[in-house]
């Protein structure tokens, strides 16, 4: 490998999920960034505990084979995400390229999810708030499908947000358990080998969903 591609090659140094933090918001659609820190931080055996200087649950990983990882839940609610994001770059001194944030995504069916680089946000409005608060949108970032709600009419928010703010059902919830185990093996290969080696193993694996 030569020096140039090795200086392409993007690992993340912190990685955020994002969710809201009140009891209630607990296993929804739109905290599913939240679940997959949990699922990373049970699996690497690191406590996330209240930071109050980055405003988040906080974690921080040392191993010999992913490195040194950190682990940050913000707890500003969504749409001030990049608060926390920044607070964390800031005082570890990292570029925006080695953050990898995860987070739901209602363009994408329940069960897959996509790797990127970079990218807009999407109408995510915590994606929003992370883009405005790193001053770029090229960061790599975790997008795990929720699916739409069924029979939305044009223009009605009010079913998307009770949709996003809804708790998965019992045969969703173990198709998300699957894809945090994905969401594990993605994120550890992204440490070990760059986010490219990991887009292209993991991006068309698809959890599906069991018909009634």
């Amino acid at each position: 490998m030569t020096e140039a591609t090795a200086s392409q090659i993007v690992i993340p140094q912190l990685i955020v999920g994002l969710g809201n933090p009140e009891p209630k918001y607990d296993r929804t659609r739109h905290n599913i960034g939240f679940a997959a820190i949990d699922a990373l931080a049970r699996s690497w055996h690191v406590n996330l505990a209240e930071n109050r200087k980055f405003q988040a649950e906080f974690g921080e990983l040392h191993q010999p084979q992913l490195g040194k990882v950190r682990l940050l839940k913000p707890l500003t609610y969504m749409n001030r995400s990049g608060q926390s994001i920044r607070a964390a770059t800031d005082w570890f001194k990292l570029p925006p390229t080695s953050v990898l944030v995860i987070y739901d995504d209602m363009d994408l069916p329940l069960g897959k999810m996509r790797l990127r680089l970079s990218g807009s946000a999407g109408g995510h409005n915590g994606m929003k708030s992370a883009i405005a608060h790193l001053g770029n949108q090229n960061f790599p970032r975790l997008r795990l499908g929720i699916g739409k709600p069924q029979n939305k009419l044009a223009g009605d928010d009010t079913k998307t947000i009770s949709f996003v703010l809804g708790q998965f059902d019992a045969k969703e919830t173990a198709v998300v358990s699957e894809v945090l185990q994905l969401v594990v093996d993605c994120v550890e290969l992204t440490l070990k080998q760059g986010v490219e080696k990991a887009m292209n193993r993991y991006n068309n694996r698809h959890v599906l969903v069991e018909s009634d």
